[in-house]
């Protein structure tokens, strides 16, 4: 609990000197609507093989305005995919 108060007044420190505001729950609402999705595809061999690939949705400028504020930036290309052997289901 120490560690979550230690955080929420780092962000809240963090987002004032920015001029966002003094409430992190704003920030951490329009963070997260940004969704990411694993794409699982069995490959040849009976579902032996698998390629999973990330996908991370484009924020909406709603979203991207706190994180270039805040001096982040949004994923804005693809992530690398992996293929594994056996399933995990």
């Amino acid at each position: 609990m120490l560690f979550a108060y230690a955080l929420w007044k780092t962000l809240q420190q963090w987002q004032s000197r920015a001029g966002l505001g003094h409430c992190p729950r704003t920030i951490l609402t329009e963070l997260a609507r940004i969704h990411a999705a694993d794409i699982v595809l069995p490959l040849a061999q009976m579902g032996q093989r698998e390629l999973r690939i990330r996908c991370v949705v484009r924020p909406e400028r709603a979203q991207t305005i706190p994180l270039e504020r805040l001096g982040l930036r949004a994923c804005e290309k693809a992530l690398p995919f992996e293929i594994f052997e056996g399933t995990n289901g």
